[in-house]
């Protein structure tokens, strides 16, 4: 488990459909950088994978409805 790139997250929320500017995946990729950096010593053993684009699809789909 490795702290994302702004890069990467950029590249997973194109993938959910909710492309983002770069600005913004460098903000979520510096803010969640403590969560990865966090789960580090348990990473890989734990039933779930951290991954932003997510929340922002539920947040798209939320701020449409």
């Amino acid at each position: 488990m490795t702290r994302p790139t702004a890069k990467e997250i950029g590249a997973m929320a194109d993938a959910t459909g909710v492309p983002i500017a770069a600005d913004v995946a460098a903000r979520i990729a510096h803010s969640i950088g403590p969560a990865y950096e966090g789960f580090a010593p348990v990473g890989g053993t734990l039933p779930f994978d951290l991954e932003p684009a997510s929340f922002l699809l539920v947040q798209a789909a939320k701020a449409s409805a």
